[in-house]
């Protein structure tokens, strides 16, 4: 069975009420609390994972920042990863995601209610703009999740090149970057069936500021890519 009917199946009951929440919480977005909004789509994303055979490990949660804005940088492997990220985040954050996600039921409803931004990577102007809104809304405090390798990796755990352009996020506003190592998450939604699977998310300790303030964005995304990398392959066992 496809893993994505049976997280639905299990919670046929919950999930008209879950979506219609959601979309008043999207339609009327800034008369809720961000922790109230961010809380229910947790609450989605936590019942699907359980209710998806899925053994989500997380590692190192002490790892994030108690307060003020912040970037957090993965890699990334399939169609679960934001979903693993969110979950396990108990901040309220935000992402930036392809322009093609923008107007996909559900994720359309969650970006509006995390203050989250779609991104055209062909329009040049359009990808300024949502760099310096995300700038902007880490400045005030919030934290944001981007997948620097620009697209999902078709080769399992291994990582592709992180694109520089996106730490502009984190050195112009000047916040402790958090890596996230995932493991295994392409077995989830990016593989048939929906046997039991062990997934891993690992918090890196934070690099504040000052460690990479002297790095152009191209050091700051290798050296990010390279600690994230080591704990991929230090955790992913056999193929």
């Amino acid at each position: 069975m496809n893993r994505i009917v049976l997280m639905v199946l299990r919670n046929i009951f919950k999930v008209v009420t879950a979506y219609a929440k959601l979309c008043h919480y999207a339609k009327h977005t800034d008369e809720y609390p961000e922790e109230e909004k961010y809380k229910h789509i947790q609450y989605i994303f936590q019942k699907a994972i359980k209710s998806g055979n899925i053994d989500m490990q997380i590692y190192g949660k002490e790892n994030l920042p108690e307060e003020g804005g912040f970037m957090i940088y993965a890699n990334h492997q399939g169609m679960f990863d934001i979903m693993a990220v969110v979950a396990a985040c108990d901040r309220p954050i935000g992402a930036v995601l392809k322009k093609e996600l923008k107007n996909i039921p559900l994720l359309k409803q969650m970006a509006a209610c995390s203050y989250s931004f779609a991104m055209d990577r062909e329009d040049v102007r359009q990808s300024m703009t949502v760099i310096q809104s995300v700038i902007k809304e880490v400045k005030k405090g919030r934290g944001y999740l981007i997948f620097p390798e620009g697209t999902r990796s078709r080769n399992k755990n291994e990582l592709l090149e992180f694109h520089s352009g996106s730490f502009k996020c984190a050195t112009k506003a000047q916040c402790p970057i958090v890596p996230i190592a995932l493991v295994d998450c392409y077995k989830v939604l990016d593989q048939k069936g929906s046997k039991p699977v062990v997934v891993q998310l690992h918090y890196l300790p934070a690099i504040p500021y000052e460690e990479y303030k002297d790095m152009n964005t191209t050091e700051v995304a290798e050296l990010v890519r390279s600690r994230i990398e080591k704990v991929v392959k230090e955790n992913c066992g056999e193929e």
